[in-house]
């Protein structure tokens, strides 16, 4: 079993609709994948519950609760396990990295989200963890090149010291329509760019766990 714990100290950086996409995409090979809401906004479970799919399967639970919850699901033969993290909340999110095989960080690339990315990023190191960065609700790539304040938002991240993800999420459209009929962009419009971009990252990130 492998755990990927998304988290972030700023709010509104997209780490549940992150996991919402990861967990079902993971899912879609036959791999049984479990999903910890420890943020009490249930977000997450919100999702889970208008979801007409039974796939993945969620558990609410609080972050000090995972040491003993994953134990378990690699028991029943789960095969990732994907922890949705509260903001603000630093012993909750240092106890779900600390149990996690890679840390996702995911921010926007706007200078104020950049900026509260080394708290988060520091807290990660501190228990061991290498995180990786994430870009996410970026404007869409409209050329060859990226645009220009997501490499700008990378260069600043590696500048930091972190590790970024070659692969970008959009904001688009269709992740909230998808969203809000308890879907995911792959399953609500999976021949579009942003079930693309999605395949992508996860692609990027199994690698990583391999």
């Amino acid at each position: 079993m492998r755990t990927i714990t998304i988290a972030a100290r700023k709010g509104g950086v997209g780490k549940t609709t992150l996991a919402t996409h990861l967990s079902v995409i993971a899912a879609e090979k036959g791999k049984p994948v479990l999903l910890l809401d420890t943020d009490p906004q249930r977000s997450l479970a919100w999702w889970w519950q208008l979801r007409q799919a039974e796939t993945p399967a969620l558990v609410e639970c609080e972050a000090r609760e995972l040491a003993k919850l994953l134990p378990a699901a690699k028991g029943e033969r789960v095969a990732y396990a994907v922890v949705d993290t509260p903001p603000h909340a630093e012993n909750a999110i240092v106890d779900a990295m600390r149990v996690a095989d890679l840390v996702l960080v995911p921010t926007r690339p706007g200078p104020f989200d950049l900026a509260a990315v080394a708290t988060t990023l520091e807290m990660a190191k501190r228990v061991g963890k290498m995180p990786l960065a994430v870009i996410n609700h970026a404007p869409p790539r409209t050329g060859a090149g990226e645009p220009a304040i997501v490499a700008e938002a990378r260069e600043t991240l590696e500048a930091m010291g972190a590790t970024v993800a070659a692969s970008v999420i959009s904001q688009r459209v269709a992740m909230s329509h998808a969203v809000i009929g308890g879907q995911t962009v792959n399953e609500f419009e999976p021949n579009g760019r942003a079930a693309a971009e999605m395949m992508a990252l996860w692609i990027e990130l199994k690698g990583k766990l391999a």
